[in-house]
C-alpha cells in the first residue's frame, strides 16, 4: 500500500498545479487549529462572503440566473433541511475535509461558467479523488468512490439555495520587471481601476495589497515594484525588493505566484536567467511550484518568420512557451518543473466578446482562465494539506539524487589489487617464477633451424607443413619463457645492486648519463581531408621508465582538430627502501564536462614477510566526487599460499560507506589456482553480503600465452535477498590462428547469457556469421512494426 501511496504522490505531483512545499501557510482552505470552529459556524460568521457578480458575469450567466430563481421557488423544505442536516452532521475527519473542499471547488466552477468536462478541472477532480484513496482505508473506500457523484448534487443544491454561503479567499503575488502590465493586469481582472497605472515610468514604487470580489471570490493581490534588467549596477536594487517582499509576505504567505513576461520580446537572447536566478535565490527553488507565467501583450503584431511570412499564432506561442519554461529550467538547475504558462491582453482597443470579455487571437476568455488557473492551484494546494504529504520532491540538479549501489561499491572491494613495485611482475607470476625448474640454456641448446621462404614453404607437404609450425611454435614458447626468465632475474640483480650501493653509500653512478628516450607507437587517427597527417600531434618520448604522459585521443572530434580529449599519466618509483608507489589517471576537460579518475597506491614490500598497501581512488560521477580509501595486508607466510584482507572507506554525496574484505589464494603448481573471498559494505541503514570462490587451470605454457580455464561460484546478499550465481570463463586456442574466448554465467533468479568470441587471422569466412545476427535484428524489428500497425488499425 505504501508503494502505492508514494506512486500517486508522484502523479500528483507531476503537473505544478501542486505544490510539495507549499506556499500558502495560515491562509488554507482550514487554519490548524480552528477547523472545526470554522465549519461549525460557516452559516454566521462568513456572512461577509460575496455572491454579487459582475456585469460582465451578469449579461453572460443571465439564462442561468433566471433558472436560479425558477428553481428557488420550487425546492421543498425538505431538501433545505436535508442539505442543512448534510452540511452540520458530518463528521470533521480528513475525507469529509476533502469531500468539503471538493463541494467547494464544484461550486467555484458553477459561479466561474466553467465545465467539469474542461480538461485542466478534470485533472483536478481526479487528484482529489487519488488524494481521498492515499487516506482511505478499506471501510472507507465504497464511501470515497460514492463521494464524488454526492458531491456534485450537493454543490449544485448549496449554490442554488446559497447556504451556507461560499467563503473562499486567494492571496496572488504578483512578480515581474517593470513596465510588463502588472498593475494593468490586476486592473483587468476587477474590471476597474484598482491601482495606478503609467506607460512610460514605473507607476508602483512599494509593496501594496489591492482586495476585491469577483464572482463572490475574495481575491488579494499583492502588487510589487518592478524589476530592472539585470546588471551590475541593477542586482542590488533588484535583490532589495525580493527580500523586502519576503518579509512583507512572511506572515501571510500567497497562495498562488504570478510572474509576468511580455510576449512581444520573449526571444531566444531576451529573456533575462540571472533575474530568474536571483528569484530562485532569495525566494527559494519552492517558490515555482505555486507559479504560474503571464505573458502580457498577447495581442501584439507576430513577428515574420525566416521566410518572410507571418508565423501561425498557435506556433508563436509554443515557440515562446518552450523558451519561458526553459530558461525557468536553467534558473532551478531542474527540467522536470513545467510550469503552466497563461495570455493576457490589457490593451483597451483589445477585441471582445458579446458580453464585453477580452479575447485573444485565439478566442479564448484570458480573464477567467486565469481565474480558474489560480482556483486549481489554490485547491490542490489545500487538498496538499489536508492530506499531509511528505514533501519528497525537491528541485534542484539530478544528480543530488543519486545513491551509490552497495553491490557495485562491494564488488570493487573484492576486486584483486596490484601491489606497486618495480620489479613490474605479478605477484602470482613471480611466485611462479620463483618455484618453476627451468634450465636457462634449454633454448639454447636446441639445434639451429633454418627460416623457409613462403616459396620454399608452399612446396613442402601438409605433414612437413604442420611439423615445420610446430617446430616454430615450440622454439618461440621456449624463448619467450626465456625472456621473461632473464627479465625477472635482471630487474632483481638491479635491485640488489642498487641495495648494496646503499649499504657502501656508493654515488658513483649519481651522474650517469640519462637513458635515452624511446618513441611510443603512433597512435590511430581517423581519416581525415587535411593534405597532411596529423598523427604527428599524438607522438610523445619516454625518457623515463618510471614515468609515462600520454594524450588522449577523442576519435569522434571534428575535422581539422586537435581532438585532444584529455591527458593519462602512469608513474611508479620507489620513495625509499622497500616502499614503493605508483600514479595512475586520466582527466578529460570539454566546454562544459570535466572527468577524472585516478588511482594512487603505496605500498611497503617485506622480501620475508608481508606486503602493507594503502590507495586512494578519485573518480567524478556528474557533478559529484566519489573518493575511496582503501588498505590491504598481503602475507606470505605458506608456500604456495598468498593471504589478503582489506578495508576501505567511501565518500560519495556527503554519505559514507565503509567495507572490508579478506581473500586466500593457494597455487597447486603452475596451472592450478583457488581464489576464496569474502567481505560486506555498510551504508547509511543498509548492509550488502557478499563473497565468492573461484577455480582457475591455467595451460601448460602459461604466463607465456595466457590460455585458462576459470568456474567463479558468487553469493550477494543486500535487502533481505540473496542471490546466487556462477560464471565459466574460457580462453584457449583452437589452432595456431584461431582464438576464442567463451563466457556463460547464471543465476538463481534464472537470468543468464552466453557469449562466445572468435579471432582468426586467417579464417575470414568467419566473419560471415555477423549476417545472421543482421537478418535476426532486422525480421525481429519487422514483426515489431506489424504488430504496432495492427495494434493502431
Amino acid at each position: 500500500m505504501k508503494g502505492f501511496r508514494d506512486w500517486v504522490f508522484s502523479q500528483i505531483l507531476s503537473n505544478s498545479l501542486i505544490s510539495s512545499i507549499p506556499l500558502s501557510g495560515s491562509n488554507s482552505y482550514y487554519s490548524e487549529g480552528h477547523q472545526d470552529e470554522e465549519h461549525n459556524e460557516q452559516g454566521s460568521a462568513n456572512s461577509t462572503a460575496s455572491l454579487v457578480l459582475s456585469d460582465a458575469s451578469n449579461s453572460a450567466h443571465g439564462n442561468q440566473s433566471d433558472q436560479h430563481n425558477a428553481t428557488l421557488q420550487q425546492v421543498s423544505d425538505t431538501e433545505n433541511s436535508e442539505s442543512q442536516q448534510y452540511a452540520n452532521g458530518r463528521r470533521k475527519d480528513t475525507l469529509a475535509k476533502v469531500e468539503d473542499l471538493r463541494v467547494k471547488f464544484l461550486r467555484l466552477l458553477q459561479r466561474l461558467g466553467q465545465s467539469q468536462q474542461n480538461v485542466l478541472v478534470a485533472k483536478v477532480l481526479y487528484r482529489m479523488h487519488l488524494a481521498t484513496l492515499i487516506r482511505a482505508g478499506e471501510s472507507d473506500l465504497k464511501r470515497v468512490n460514492l463521494s464524488s457523484n454526492r458531491a456534485r448534487s450537493i454543490a449544485s443544491q448549496q449554490e442554488v439555495t446559497g447556504i451556507p454561503e461560499l467563503d473562499f479567499s486567494c492571496r496572488i503575488l504578483v512578480l515581474g520587471k517593470t513596465g510588463v502590465g502588472k498593475s494593468a493586469t490586476i486592473n483587468s481582472i476587477f474590471d476597474q481601476a484598482k491601482t495606478t497605472t503609467d506607460a512610460f515610468q514605473p507607476a508602483t514604487n512599494s509593496i501594496q495589497e489591492v482586495t476585491g470580489t469577483i464572482n463572490g471570490l475574495n481575491m488579494t493581490f499583492i502588487d510589487t515594484p518592478g524589476f530592472l534588467p539585470s546588471s551590475a549596477s541593477n542586482v542590488r536594487r533588484n535583490k532589495r525588493i525580493m527580500l523586502s517582499v519576503k518579509r512583507f509576505i512572511r506572515k501571510s504567505p500567497p497562495d498562488i505566484v504570478l510572474y509576468f513576461e511580455r510576449l512581444d520580446l520573449i526571444n531566444a537572447g531576451y529573456i533575462d536567467v540571472p533575474l530568474l536566478k536571483l528569484i530562485t535565490e532569495v525566494f527559494g527553488a519552492a517558490i515555482w511550484f505555486n507559479t504560474i507565467l503571464v505573458m502580457t501583450h498577447s495581442s501584439s503584431a507576430i513577428p515574420e518568420g525566416p521566410d518572410g511570412y507571418t508565423i501561425n499564432y498557435a506556433s508563436y506561442i509554443s515557440q515562446c512557451t518552450y523558451l519561458m519554461q526553459h530558461y525557468v529550467h536553467q534558473a532551478v538547475s531542474d527540467s522536470r518543473l513545467e510550469s503552466p504558462v497563461l495570455l493576457v491582453e490589457n490593451h483597451p482597443q483589445c477585441p471582445k466578446n458579446i458580453v464585453g470579455e477580452k479575447i485573444l487571437p485565439d478566442g479564448q476568455v484570458w480573464r477567467s482562465q486565469l481565474l480558474l488557473f489560480c482556483i486549481c492551484t489554490k485547491v490542490l494546494g489545500d487538498v496538499n494539506n489536508l492530506v499531509k504529504f511528505e514533501n519528497s520532491l525537491e528541485l534542484g540538479p539530478a544528480s543530488s539524487a543519486r545513491i551509490p549501489s552497495l553491490p557495485h561499491l562491494l564488488s570493487s572491494l573484492l576486486r584483486h589489487r596490484h601491489v606497486p613495485n618495480l620489479s613490474g611482475i605479478d605477484d602470482e607470476i613471480e611466485e611462479i617464477l620463483r618455484s618453476e625448474d627451468i634450465e636457462e640454456d634449454e633454448y639454447d641448446q636446441l639445434p639451429s633451424i633454418r627460416i623457409l621462404r613462403k616459396s620454399e614453404f608452399e612446396k613442402l607437404s601438409k605433414q612437413q607443413k604442420k611439423d615445420y609450425l610446430d617446430e616454430i611454435e615450440y622454439r618461440e614458447t621456449l624463448y619467450l619463457k626465456k625472456q621473461l626468465k632473464e627479465d625477472y632475474h635482471r630487474r632483481k640483480e638491479k635491485l640488489l645492486l642498487k641495495e648494496q650501493k646503499i649499504m657502501n653509500n656508493d654515488h658513483s653512478d649519481d651522474q650517469q648519463a640519462p637513458p635515452e628516450p624511446v618513441l611510443l607507437p603512433d597512435m590511430v587517427v581517423p581519416s581525415s581531408f587535411d593534405s597532411d597527417c596529423p598523427v604527428h600531434r599524438y607522438r610523445c618520448l619516454v625518457t623515463d621508465d618510471q614515468l609515462i604522459v600520454r594524450p588522449v585521443h577523442d576519435p569522434q572530434g571534428w575535422d581539422h582538430d586537435v581532438s585532444f580529449d584529455g591527458i593519462n599519466l602512469e608513474t611508479a618509483t620507489e620513495l625509499k627502501e622497500n616502499v614503493y608507489a605508483s600514479v595512475a589517471g586520466q582527466m578529460n576537460k570539454g566546454k562544459q564536462d570535466f572527468n577524472l579518475q585516478s588511482e594512487c597506491a603505496a605500498a611497503y614490500v617485506d622480501p620475508q614477510g608481508p606486503t602493507y598497501s594503502m590507495g586512494v581512488d578519485v573518480q567524478t560521477a556528474g557533478k559529484d566526487l566519489v573518493c575511496t580509501i582503501h588498505s590491504n595486508t598481503i602475507l606470505r607466510n605458506i608456500k604456495h599460499n598468498i593471504a589478503d584482507c582489506g578495508v576501505s572507506l567511501t565518500s560519495f554525496a556527503k554519505k559514507y560507506y565503509v567495507g572490508a574484505k579478506v581473500e586466500d589464494t593457494v597455487l597447486v603448481g603452475k596451472r592450478l589456482k583457488f581464489v576464496m573471498s569474502a567481505g560486506l559494505m555498510e551504508g547509511p541503514g543498509q548492509v550488502a553480503y557478499g563473497g565468492s570462490f573461484e577455480t582457475t587451470l591455467r595451460g601448460e605454457d602459461y604466463p607465456v600465452r595466457n590460455e585458462n580455464l576459470s568456474l567463479i561460484m558468487t553469493v550477494l546478499s543486500f535487502n533481505k535477498e540473496m542471490v546466487l550465481s556462477g560464471n565459466l570463463q574460457s580462453e584457449f586456442r583452437l589452432n595456431r590462428s584461431l582464438r576464442a574466448t567463451v563466457s556463460a554465467n547464471l543465476n538463481s533468479r534464472k537470468m543468464g547469457q552466453i557469449n562466445i568470441k572468435m579471432s582468426s587471422s586467417e579464417h575470414l569466412q568467419i566473419a560471415l556469421v555477423a549476417f545472421f545476427s543482421i537478418f535476426k535484428a532486422l525480421s525481429r524489428r519487422k514483426a515489431t512494426k506489424n504488430v504496432v500497425k495492427e495494434v493502431m488499425d
